[in-house]
């Protein structure tokens, strides 16, 4: 089964797009539960998934114990971090962005994806938040609702680093440098609807090698001031 085979499957693609929801791997028994089907049923689904190349397997225990006693580990399913974007097969979306590259100058790159990160915040109703972790948990939400994975990861005084394993941009940005201003300005746009009473300061990538195949995009939102 290849990658387009698999997408046009709808109970597949409801098991990947439930797997791309989440902050880590999933379970056969976290998609049975949520699809309301046999355990085995969901494994089945994971497992052609994983055949597709879209979720890569593993293993953990999720009691938290160890050593003897614990019980086996559960075997998980992960996005994986190059997944295609299932909605445009080949990629298209990346075709699209860098025909938007092209037709822009480099400098307002930044407001494009500020104004759809502006757009994203408003499609998912998002309320502003008091506190920077509040606003950075729904801004992760409303990126979920996208399909991509996001989870907060860090949240001190007046910073909080957001990681995405499935950053849509990655495999233009190994070429296209440029692009990821595009992204930059996405989670500005998001930070600004997402922050009652404060400013955005920066938005950066803070992972070391972010372009590497397995490494997580970090993205670091500092604030001007802190959060009334």
């Amino acid at each position: 089964m290849d990658t387009l085979e698999a997408a046009g499957d709808p109970e597949l693609r409801a098991a990947l797009l439930f797997a791309r929801g989440q902050e880590r791997p999933v379970t056969a028994d976290d998609l049975a539960a949520a699809h309301d089907v046999h355990r085995n049923v969901a494994r089945s689904r994971l497992e052609r998934l994983v055949e597709a190349g879209l979720l890569a397997p593993g293993y953990e225990r999720r009691s938290g114990r160890t050593g003897p006693g614990a019980g086996r580990p559960a075997k998980t399913y992960a996005v994986v971090p190059e997944l295609d974007a299932i909605e445009f097969p080949a990629r298209r979306y990346e075709t699209l962005v860098a025909l938007l590259i092209d037709g822009v100058p480099r400098e307002r790159l930044r407001e494009v994806g500020a104004a759809f990160g502006a757009e994203l915040a408003r499609a998912a109703r998002l309320r502003p938040a008091k506190t920077l972790r509040t606003a950075a948990e729904r801004m992760c939400r409303a990126v979920r609702d996208l399909g991509f994975q996001a989870s907060v990861v860090e949240v001190e005084d007046d910073r909080a680093v957001i990681a995405t394993p499935t950053c849509p941009l990655r495999p233009l940005v190994r070429t296209r440098p440029e692009a990821a201003e595009i992204d930059r300005g996405m989670w500005a746009g998001l930070a600004a609807h997402a922050l009652a009473g404060a400013a955005v300061e920066r938005v950066e990538c803070e992972t070391r090698d972010c372009l590497l195949d397995h490494a997580s995009c970090r993205i670091l939102i500092a604030l001007q001031r802190d959060l009334l």
